[in-house]
């Protein structure tokens, strides 16, 4: 036991146990960082899925309502701002008006209007693209 006591005292006095630790450190620190950056992209995507699905739940409860589009697109991205705020996420207004858009012309249950045409296709469906025509 006293062996010990010895060696370990001479390790705190030489400086070998510190010299020790800055070795260990410069292949730990690395890792750590690494763990970290994981960590937060994982966090990031996670973020990301919630609000696509938050703001596909909000488009989908909107489209019957009777109001005007621009009310039920407020409307949308409030609540996509304050489900993501109630469930510890920051979204900027910015997020939320993009996430409710893609919802939007993502959505079976909206209409898809073609430009240049005066007849709406079918809700949900979407007309195909002569390839004669897009020469």
């Amino acid at each position: 036991m006293n062996k010990i006591n010895d060696i370990v005292e001479w390790l705190i006095q030489s400086g070998a146990l510190t010299a020790l630790f800055l070795f260990a450190w410069k292949f730990v620190k690395p890792w750590l960082d690494a763990k970290a950056s994981h960590a937060s992209a994982e966090k990031a995507k996670v973020a990301w899925s919630l609000l696509e699905q938050v703001a596909d739940i909000s488009v989908t409860a909107l489209v019957s309502q009777d109001m005007t589009g621009k009310e039920k697109f407020d409307l949308a991205v409030k609540n996509v701002l304050q489900s993501m705020q109630s469930h510890g996420f920051a979204v900027n207004q910015a997020a939320a008006e993009n996430a409710v858009q893609y919802a939007y012309e993502h959505s079976p249950l909206t209409p898809t209007v073609v430009p240049g045409n005066d007849s709406q296709p079918a809700q949900g469906s979407v007309v195909a693209i002569d390839p004669k025509e897009a020469k």
